[in-house]
């Protein structure tokens, strides 16, 4: 890893002269929110976010995208998406959100490789912004990590006041680097320390905590138990959770066409709604909001970690800030882990 500092002074040049190289995404306010949009100019951007509503997962993984196109008749065609090698780069990610790609990774580069996905992820530069003022729904501690943590980005940038320490995390960032060098110069000790410090600081500012220590077990015994009915009469499945979600990947495909033309198109889905597991023959496995509430939970603490090793959750706190009933992710599965089976 390399440190390197660059002063608030230069960084609007930094911005101006990525974008012409680069689709740069970055946080922008969007009607009283944050959201991830390419920009055109550094004034674009909002720094002063705590986290975006939409995950940036979006952009790699669409929320909509068409994999590829079909002509009708008696010589009808199949002709795939142009898969695009455009350079991009993710400014000022949060660290959780860019766990949530790293999460996600074995579901579309594992067996099966996802082309898109894969064009998406290779292209792209992760430039993670540490989190200096957590939110009240944070809990990324809970899993082990920071909300400074450079482990799932390719450069690191941290708000040390008068200047940006940067820390070069990956060869995909060296070389990012490398391409903008006159911008930077080697962070001296100070720097580092100050770096530190708000680390710190900012760990201490959250406050609260998913208990994750023997959650899996526990839950293998839980299956059938009453609190999963008490929690689905508050949920009203309207599938927020999942959306916002950084690590949620369920997705649908569907055929849409005209009398001249077709496509196969992939869309975001939610296991919170009933259509998802239907079947062809009408029957639903799920066929009551608690059982899909129950799998939702499942997945995240159970499923996953069984299947990849960790669990699929970063500790964002969107479906904490954005339940329109206030279900609370923390309290369900503190629950859970307390209980006496």
């Amino acid at each position: 890893m390399e440190s390197l500092v660059i002063s608030k002074e230069n960084f609007p040049e930094l911005i101006n002269t990525i974008i012409k190289s680069y689709r740069l995404f970055a946080p922008t306010e969007e009607k009283g929110f944050s959201g991830f949009n390419i920009i055109k100019d550094y004034l674009e951007m909002d720094l002063s976010y705590l986290n975006s509503r939409m995950p940036p997962k979006a952009i790699l993984f669409n929320q909509t995208e068409t994999l590829f196109l079909m002509e009708p008749g008696a010589k009808g065609s199949i002709k795939s998406k142009a898969i695009s090698n455009e350079k991009s780069a993710i400014f000022a990610i949060r660290p959780c959100d860019a766990k949530g790609f790293r999460i996600i990774d074995p579901v579309f580069l594992g067996d099966v490789i996802d082309p898109l996905y894969k064009a998406n992820r290779d292209n792209s530069v992760l430039i993670g912004l540490s989190c200096n003022q957590p939110d009240s729904s944070c809990f990324c501690t809970s899993f082990g990590d920071s909300p400074a943590s450079g482990k799932y980005v390719d450069i690191l940038f941290t708000d040390i006041e008068e200047n940006y320490l940067v820390e070069v995390m990956t060869e995909k960032g060296k070389n990012f680097v490398n391409n903008f060098g006159r911008f930077f110069t080697p962070a001296p000790p100070k720097e580092i320390e100050a770096k530190n410090a708000k680390e710190k600081e900012a760990i201490k500012l959250i406050k609260r905590n998913l208990k994750v220590e023997g959650i899996e077990e526990k839950m293998d015994k839980m299956f059938n138990h009453p609190i999963w009915e008490e929690y689905a009469k508050k949920c009203i499945g309207c599938g927020t959770c999942t959306y916002l979600c950084p690590t949620c990947h369920c997705f649908d495909v569907v055929d849409e066409s005209t009398l001249d033309k077709g496509a196969r198109v992939r869309t975001w889905d939610a296991c919170m709604f009933p259509e998802y597991t239907m079947h062809t023959s009408g029957h639903n496995p799920r066929p009551a909001r608690m059982h899909r509430l129950r799998n939702r939970f499942y997945h995240k603490y159970s499923y996953f970690p069984k299947n990849s090793d960790v669990i699929a959750c970063t500790g964002c706190g969107r479906c904490i800030r954005y339940c329109p009933v206030n279900i609370d992710i923390i309290e369900l599965m503190n629950r859970v882990s307390e209980m006496e089976l």
